[in-house]
């Protein structure tokens, strides 16, 4: 499979799931736009890291997900250097811990923000390039989360079973124009983002670190393992490929069996 000539956009792509799917989706040929935080010069680093190893053209946008504007000149700004938006991953994500009645409403709304309504704004802005040209591949990484609930995640699991009902809409709305819509939803991945909640759910819990990793990540997952990042970037470059034309509107599970109990 090639995706030469394709553009792709991945957000909260500096590290993590992110950046393993950026790199796979360049390893196919395809010029990339990285987004997200992180320390310039590793920023840097992972750009030209892509650019050097894959031969692609690759970018970097800072685009903060909370501000709409921001991400609509993030994918015109692509559309513009690069000379389209054909791929379009909306992955990036934050996390917070806390029981309901002690949630914090600012935290709420950024994950509110971040999680589900950038996703929207993201595809509101690619879409009509995709179908101009008859062709488009949107992913998101939504979460076992978007499937089952956990405790103390009400933001989280709110904004990605929103997630998987946004992009089943909008799967929906096109699928007569050569553009698929899908989720895929990981278990436990060992990214920064998983092992910086550990401290607030051993508060929010009072269990010790190795508690926290072996009987509350890992219990939900039968497989008794975290998944990779790298295998979360290898299903999403098969839901790029032509193969994979006719799955749309689907939530793709990689989760050790987690949601088939």
């Amino acid at each position: 499979m090639s995706l030469k000539s394709k553009v792709a956009v991945v957000t909260g792509s500096t590290s993590g799931i992110g950046l393993a799917i950026a790199r796979a989706l360049a390893r196919e040929g395809a010029d990339i736009v990285l987004n997200g935080f992180g320390k310039p010069e590793d920023i840097e680093a992972a750009r030209s890291g892509i650019e050097r190893e894959f031969g692609v053209r690759c970018a970097h946008s800072p685009a903060d997900m909370t501000k709409p504007a921001e991400i609509a000149a993030m994918i015109a700004k692509a559309q513009a250097d690069f000379g389209s938006v054909d791929i379009l991953v909306n992955n990036a994500g934050i996390q917070f811990v806390s029981p309901v009645d002690e949630f914090p409403p600012e935290k709420w709304e950024q994950i509110l923000a971040i999680n589900l309504s950038s996703a929207f704004y993201a595809m509101r802005a690619a879409v009509p390039g995709m179908k101009a040209k008859g062709w488009g591949r949107i992913i998101s990484t939504a979460s076992a989360h978007s499937k089952v609930a956990s405790p103390f995640k009400s933001a989280y699991v709110a904004a990605k079973h929103g997630l998987d009902g946004l992009s089943k809409t909008l799967a929906l709305e096109v699928a007569r124009d050569g553009i698929t819509v899908n989720c895929i939803s990981p278990g436990y991945v060992w990214t920064p983002l998983v092992e910086n909640q550990i401290p607030d759910t051993m508060k929010a819990r009072g269990l010790t670190r190795e508690q926290v990793i072996n009987d509350v990540m890992l219990e939900a997952q039968p497989t008794k393992q975290f998944v990779k990042p790298e295998d979360v970037a290898a299903l999403a470059v098969f839901l790029c490929s032509d193969a994979a034309a006719q799955i749309t509107g689907a939530n793709l599970s990689i989760d050790g069996g987690w949601t088939a109990e």
